[in-house]
């Protein structure tokens, strides 16, 4: 299997390292890594919470590295997706996981030999409330709301930090709304949410959502891993076709057979069905992604910035939400999904 590498602005082609060693490799994001640089005749090799062995993925913990520590030795490209999933979470578990979870993966790739690590953030590290156009110089969230993108952005400090204390090059990737085949959060989940009934949002699906198609994310990280214009940087990958969230989330809807667009709530009315949702559930201590910061994500103005990655890497998304829209009908339909 092969495939083509992308090229930067100026036709430079960016490194192929060796090896590449990926945390939270069974993912979406980090199979698909994983997928990519093997294709590309890289030795890759990760860990997770569960391991698979045929894919040299290892168990193990990101809060102790001592169980896989060593699978990571003499990787040249280190690259941690590892973290919190969810915005249902509490802060303590978001400080361990995602927070000190990126220091300890530091000591890994450090200690194992790795020239460059890619960090793994999200746009939510800017909040829900930032202005449309906004850029890697925006402000990131901080206080006790929206607790996900506190945690991405307390997480950038840390692997930043230990680039400008010269430890290990370090390249930061804020992802758009990552979609596409694979995809739990974006796809399988709503397509759920629909056949039930229960997709509802805010303010009449007016929320801005800023989509970006799996392989076009992909060609983005291979650019700032690869080019040394990606060192010491934060980059915003997206697809730069921004959508509202009703545009978005009809797709969905329409696959679950029915007709006009999800159901709507007035924001604030929202917010107080989703809290007291969130309460019950973690009384009963029951899971579920059907919270206040959901809606607030939901409710989002504005769409970034594509000149930092577009000026410094050549990076420029191919994928129309319309052509990876019917990809993603295609892989539903190949799992069972959809009929």
């Amino acid at each position: 299997m092969t495939t083509t590498i992308p090229v930067g602005k100026d036709g430079q082609q960016p490194s192929t390292p060796k090896s590449v060693f990926i945390t939270g490799a069974g993912g979406f994001i980090g199979r698909a890594l994983m997928k990519r640089y093997e294709a590309l005749g890289c030795e890759v090799r990760g860990m997770d919470l569960h391991a698979v062995p045929e894919a040299s993925i290892v168990a193990g913990d990101i809060t102790d590295p001592s169980t896989w520590a060593e699978h990571a030795r003499g990787c040249d490209l280190f690259i941690h997706t590892a973290a919190v999933v969810s915005l249902a979470a509490d802060w303590p578990m978001y400080r361990k996981i995602t927070v000190d979870g990126t220091r300890h993966a530091l000591d890994v790739a450090i200690a194992g030999g790795a020239q460059r690590f890619v960090h793994f953030s999200s746009i939510a590290a800017m909040g829900y409330d930032y202005p449309d156009g906004a850029d890697e110089t925006s402000p990131v969230a901080i206080g006790s709301d929206y607790l996900y993108g506190v945690a991405k952005g307390a997480s950038e400090h840390v692997a930043l930090a230990a680039h400008a204390a010269g430890e290990i090059d370090v390249t930061i990737i804020r992802p758009g709304d990552v979609y596409g085949p694979g995809s739990r959060a974006w796809l399988i989940e709503p397509l759920k949410m629909a056949h039930s009934g229960q997709l509802i949002l805010p303010n009449n699906g007016q929320g801005v959502f800023t989509p970006v198609f799996i392989e076009d994310l992909l060609d983005g990280v291979m650019l700032a891993a690869g080019l040394d214009e990606g060192r010491g940087q934060i980059f915003i990958l997206w697809g730069g076709e921004a959508v509202s969230c009703q545009e978005f989330f009809t797709y969905h809807w329409h696959w679950a057979g029915r007709s006009g667009h999800p159901r709507s709530l007035p924001l604030k009315a929202a917010l107080a069905l989703t809290t007291g949702v969130l309460k019950l559930n973690r009384l009963l201590g029951r899971q579920d992604e059907v919270t206040p910061d959901t809606m607030l994500m939901f409710s989002r103005k504005g769409a970034f910035s594509t000149d930092k990655p577009a000026r410094l890497l050549g990076y420029q998304p191919k994928v129309t939400l319309e052509e990876g829209m019917k990809r993603s009908q295609e892989w539903l339909k190949a799992i069972g999904e959809l009929n």
